[in-house]
């Protein structure tokens, strides 16, 4: 097959998505993945409480999403190449730093430096290489992406549990960062090769003479961006609360993580019918279904006694609305304004999302404590899913 100028051939194509499959995996599980399981090793060894160590983490996600705004700019600009090179690269002083952070101080500037890197590495540019040269068919590898790099938990939750056993939590973190700089830069710097193509314009584009200022400001945008990151608030936060609110309606903690890894099942089932469902419905109705339906199953955790199976089901439920939720954030730009500044406007779109996730640990805990135990914090968390439907109503521009 020959390219177009300054396009990338089929082949090149294919290069681009598996080394992103690859890197999103190893960039995810031990950027992100590895710290629940390593964090009450850390607190025990070191002294400091659990709860700072979950502050230091989540300041690495707020840092991450202040420093995608810029990153964006770039990525429309230069590509994903370099970003995502340099990315991985400030990704192994960082995660040596919290290896071998000898203070609270330093464990905290270490993960200020991974926030950094995260910012170059993980799902936003990503999605902006994909959208950007896989072009109309961007819906197909975005989901073939996201199908795979779900699987960053599975491989590296038990394989960093399995180390831990063996060398300590700072010696676990050493060997991850050396799978992480063996894997991820050489991956970026020679697969991401090839030229960063034109923007496409979508068949019937919403505001095609303004600029990516004037779309940051119009009303469709800011609600986009609030229903995004209410729905990421709430989705993420079910995550994190769902096995202390299993366990509250009787089920043990060993079925309660069996049900969490089950919505991860859901998560990949419906990341499957993604597709379909975009050739089927409107931007407008499927942002509101997926939001509506992630409502849904949050409120059938909250209401549900049991039995153990119908949580388990409601758990799966709640994981298919998280799996296409992604996609739909990874979307939301390209489907509503085209991919001409989809790095800048999806930076916009992720930083609060991104903030969201970070808060979302202690405000699960804190809603607990003030609302006298789980089931209430999820009629909450499925409000604010419902909230954010409602928002992505109004999120679509006329022309769109």
């Amino acid at each position: 097959m020959t390219a177009k100028p300054g396009t990338l051939t089929r082949s090149g194509l294919r290069r681009v998505l598996a080394v992103l499959c690859v890197t999103e995996i190893v960039s995810w599980g031990v950027l992100y993945y590895v710290f629940p399981v390593l964090a009450p090793s850390i607190a025990a060894d070191t002294g400091w409480s659990l709860s700072t160590i979950t502050a230091a983490f989540s300041t690495g996600l707020v840092v991450s999403a202040a420093v995608g705004i810029p990153a964006g700019r770039w990525l429309d600009r230069i590509g994903p190449r370099p970003i995502m090179t340099v990315g991985s690269m400030l990704a192994v002083p960082a995660v040596l730093g919290i290896a071998t952070a000898p203070t609270l101080g330093w464990f905290f500037a270490a993960w200020v430096l991974a926030g950094i890197a995260m910012a170059g590495t993980l799902y936003p540019p990503a999605f902006a290489a994909l959208t950007r040269w896989w072009g109309p068919h961007r819906v197909t590898a975005l989901t073939a992406l996201t199908l795979l790099a779900g699987l960053a938990s599975t491989i590296f939750a038990p394989l960093t549990a399995t180390l831990l056993g063996h060398l300590g939590w700072r010696a676990t973190y050493l060997v991850l960062v050396a799978i992480l700089a063996a894997v991820t830069i050489p991956a970026h710097l020679f697969g991401l090769r090839g030229p960063w193509p034109g923007a496409d314009r979508p068949a019937r584009p919403a505001h095609p003479d303004h600029s990516p200022d004037a779309i940051a400001r119009s009303r469709p945008f800011l609600l986009l961006v609030a229903a995004i990151g209410l729905g990421s608030f709430s989705a993420f936060a079910v995550i994190v609360n769902q096995v202390p609110l299993l366990i509250e309606r009787g089920l043990s903690t060993s079925a309660a993580a069996w049900a969490l890894g089950l919505g991860g099942l859901g998560q990949v089932l419906g990341r499957l019918g993604y597709g379909r469902l975009a050739a089927a419905t409107s931007v407008r109705g499927r942002g509101v279904l997926i939001l509506a339906l992630a409502a849904v199953a949050t409120g059938l955790l909250a209401v549900l006694p049991g039995p153990a199976a119908l949580l388990i089901a409601a758990a799966m439920l709640t994981g298919a609305a998280r799996g296409v939720f992604t996609l739909l954030q990874a979307t939301a730009v390209s489907d509503r304004w085209g991919a001409t500044h989809y790095g800048r406007l999806n930076g916009l779109l992720s930083a609060p999302a991104t903030f969201a996730i970070a808060v979302a640990p202690w405000a699960g805990a804190a809603l607990a404590e003030a609302l006298g135990g789980y089931p209430a914090v999820f009629v909450v968390l499925a409000l604010a899913a419902l909230v954010a439907a409602v928002l992505a109503a109004g999120s679509v521009p006329r022309r769109a």
